[in-house]
């Protein structure tokens, strides 16, 4: 059964723990299977890459997968670590909502 995540592509998140902790980044995919999430330029990785037809190959630095556990959402309205909850609006949508200010994530 496919677990449900309440930080989804797109968000913008705090790492909580680890060796980035402090620092904020945008989610560019999130792994359901594994409970891991890719965050831009967070974790990052050097890669020795063989050349290739598209690329000249050499020493590469790229983002490595992060836990879930170790991101926190931000809050839209001050910017600072939030816990996310669900609400229904009037019109019938299921929208999610930082707990801190109760602003809507979702648009």
């Amino acid at each position: 059964m496919a677990v449900k995540f309440k930080i989804k592509k797109g968000d913008q998140v705090l790492v909580t723990a680890g060796r980035d902790k402090g620092k904020k980044g945008e989610v560019l995919k999130v792994l359901t299977a594994s409970d891991r999430v890719l965050v831009q330029g967070i974790n990052m990785m050097k890669r020795h890459e063989r050349p290739t037809q598209g690329s000249a190959g050499g020493i590469v630095e790229k983002e490595a997968m992060i836990h879930i556990s170790n991101l926190a959402h931000i809050d839209p309205k001050d910017q600072k670590p939030t816990k996310v909850g669900f609400k229904v609006l009037g019109d019938g949508r299921k929208v999610r909502f930082a707990k801190r200010s109760g602003e809507v994530i979702d648009n």
